[in-house]
């Protein structure tokens, strides 16, 4: 009998341990073609210009050209200046979305006042306009204003995302209120709440949407483009567009910039990725 049994559950398992098997291929195909890109990029910036779109393709190329990232980076555009400005507006914009995010999403989950639901959905309605529709609109305000071809034009709106207060929102709301309620009683007041109790069990939250607004707000290449007119302000992406002139186009040196872009926002999704998931999982549980 136990001789019969142990061969039921030897044959039970070999049928699960071959799914396992089969979904670990599949996973492994499925990510080799989502990153196939990623090193087609890396190997067309380390090739000759000649090499570049050679069949067949070679992932290693026969002669690494560490030249194309020195000419990118000191060649005749101010590439180093061009990732300044990247580094400057992605990092004050994502810091003030974090800050404007967070209080509104407190408000709109933890206070209550009449007609807070209600004007929540008003807010969140807006997200129903295409950005596109407002470029012009936004353009005329930023000339009015002074700060067109300005840092500025970029900033300001990249501290306010509709998203981001919805994002945290959703998360604040599985918060229990008896934690809120208790500090309340003891005499904390609603920035002390705010700041030692919420936003340190939001952390999930707030690193997923720090991940979510920098990816965005680094890869942004139709705001600058249309706000910017100088030169030593643009940002990488718009940077990356004098690569191409009408004589010819240095697809080697592209790549070599796009692989420079690339590496913070691997950091910052490598370090964060474990809240990340957390956050995007958790934030749907309450509503």
């Amino acid at each position: 009998m136990g001789k019969l049994l142990k061969d039921k559950a030897t044959t039970t398992k070999e049928p699960v341990e071959i799914q396992k098997i089969v979904r670990t291929v599949i996973a492994l195909f499925l990510g080799l073609f989502m990153v196939s890109p990623l090193i087609w990029m890396l190997s067309a910036s380390l090739k000759p210009e000649v090499e570049v779109f050679s069949y067949p393709i070679r992932i290693i190329p026969r002669s690494i050209m560490w030249d194309n990232y020195r000419e990118v980076w000191a060649g005749i555009y101010p590439f180093g200046l061009f990732y300044f400005n990247s580094i400057k507006v992605t990092f004050i914009s994502v810091t003030g979305l974090i800050i404007t995010s967070s209080l509104a999403a407190y408000s709109f989950s933890k206070l209550r006042y009449p007609g807070r639901d209600a004007l929540f959905l008003l807010y969140l309605s807006t997200m129903m306009i295409p950005p596109q529709v407002l470029m012009v609109p936004r353009f005329i305000l930023f000339r009015n204003f002074g700060i067109l071809n300005t840092h500025y034009a970029l900033i300001l709106p990249g501290i306010f995302i509709i998203f981001g207060v919805f994002l945290l929102r959703q998360f604040f709301m599985t918060i229990p209120n008896e934690l809120s309620e208790s500090a309340l009683i003891d005499g904390a007041g609603h920035f002390t709440i705010f700041s030692r109790i919420i936003m340190p069990l939001a952390k999930p939250a707030i690193i997923s949407l720090l991940i979510v607004s920098f990816v965005w707000r680094w890869n942004d290449y139709e705001e600058p483009l249309i706000f910017l007119s100088s030169k030593d302000l643009f940002t990488i992406p718009v940077g990356m567009t004098l690569f191409v002139d009408e004589f010819e186009t240095r697809y080697s040196l592209i790549m070599a910039a796009a692989v420079s872009a690339v590496l913070p926002v691997l950091a910052v999704f490598l370090a964060g990725q474990k809240f990340f998931v957390q956050g995007v999982v958790t934030t749907g549980i309450k509503g």
